[in-house]
């Protein structure tokens, strides 16, 4: 079995912060995917990041050296590996565990051998923001966002602050709290750090569905309900 580590560091506030970070230092052999140009689509009416198209995402993971039979290790921050875990299930493609690094480190670029990728993806694993408004009562919503967004507190980040009706919070950088049995939806701010909470769930041997365009889509939608408070 072949391995490839992935780099999958990012910061919302500055979209070059993980290629700098990658390049003054990295897990020795590991190769950088970009959350915003390999593991999103562009942003817009679906969302800052919406799900990269198909054949997108297999350019990006192919170039890695991600492919049929590659075990894949990824690290990063604010989601990022996470994000990588569940497009590689999303795509039916290839297995990944996450974990740290306390070996040495190398700087500037890696170059992988690219392999074939071929993308198939799954139809169950998602949501969109109309199933959702029209099965709200019927749902277990998770807002994987701060408490501060939760809550709808002014920020700089969501141009309507809010929720959507009933979504209960579970913020991703504390532990996943007991959620009650049933269908769960995780969402964030823009589909990324969901994808920690959907991570975790996993390791409780529990599968939700993530809603990609989260709530970037969601506030730019006058006829969607919100909630605050």
């Amino acid at each position: 079995m072949r391995y490839v580590f992935a780099d999958c560091r990012w910061a919302l506030d500055d979209p070059d912060l993980g290629r700098t970070q990658y390049r003054a230092g990295h897990v020795p052999g590991a190769v950088f995917l970009d959350v915003e140009n390999d593991l999103s689509g562009a942003a817009g009416a679906s969302g800052r990041h919406p799900l990269p198209a198909p054949d997108d995402f297999a350019r990006g993971a192919g170039g890695a050296g991600i492919g049929p039979g590659v075990f894949v290790i990824a690290y990063g921050s604010l989601g990022g590996a996470e994000r990588l875990w569940w497009l590689l299930r999303h795509f039916d493609c290839a297995v990944i565990d996450l974990g740290d690094w306390h070996g040495p480190v190398r700087r500037g670029d890696e170059h992988a051998e690219p392999v074939p990728f071929s993308p198939h993806p799954r139809a169950d694993d998602t949501i969109g923001c109309a199933e959702i408004a029209a099965s709200l009562s019927g749902l277990t919503i998770v807002d994987a966002r701060l408490p501060g967004r939760w809550r709808g507190e002014s920020n700089p980040i969501d141009r309507h602050p809010g929720r959507i009706p009933g979504a209960l919070n579970a913020p991703w950088n504390v532990p996943l709290p007991e959620l009650p049995p049933g269908e769960i939806v995780a969402y964030c701010g823009s589909g990324i750090t969901a994808c920690v909470t959907l991570h975790q769930l996993h390791l409780e041997g529990r599968d939700g569905r993530l809603y990609p365009g989260s709530w970037s889509e969601w506030e730019q939608q006058a006829d969607l309900p919100r909630e605050r408070g």
